[in-house]
């Protein structure tokens, strides 16, 4: 039996906004073996520069990615989605081992197969220097803020 990871496509405004979350919630564990099982074991992402096939160089690619970007936070933000594709803009901050913040943000495309893991992502991302004091994104996404909007991207 195929894995199963629901909502499914076609999607609703409803379900593309409850899978947007969901990835959320799972890259914020900072966990690489939970978020790979959300992808399909022949996954292919574009991710920057770096061009990944299958669940063990995700797992990897995020194992060597929070290694290096610590007290990761992120958030997304569905911008669209049609049948088996959504579009999010996100962004997230971390500081690196000398202590300095940065706000990374950027866009990625999703597609999902029938089960609803998805088999594509295509991730463009932009990282600025930023001032402690500057930082917006503090851990998960508080209860009261989930379904809204993130903040203005500058």
């Amino acid at each position: 039996m195929p894995e199963d990871r629901p909502p499914h496509p076609p999607f609703t405004r409803a379900t593309a906004l409850a899978k947007v979350q969901a990835a959320e919630d799972a890259w914020n564990t900072r966990d690489p073996e939970r978020v790979a099982l959300a992808y399909t074991p022949d996954t292919r992402w574009r991710n920057r520069d770096v061009f990944l096939t299958g669940r063990a160089e995700v797992v990897a690619f995020l194992t060597a990615k929070w290694r290096r970007e610590h007290e990761y936070a992120l958030r997304k933000d569905l911008w669209a989605f049609a049948d088996d594709r959504i579009a999010v803009r996100f962004q997230y901050e971390w500081h690196d081992a000398d202590g300095r913040w940065w706000r990374s943000h950027g866009n990625e495309l999703w597609e999902f197969d029938a089960h609803g893991l998805m088999r594509r992502r295509e991730a463009s991302i932009d990282d600025v220097r930023i001032d402690a004091a500057d930082r917006r994104i503090h851990g998960p996404r508080p209860e009261s803020e989930r379904g809204g909007p993130e903040q203005p991207l500058r």
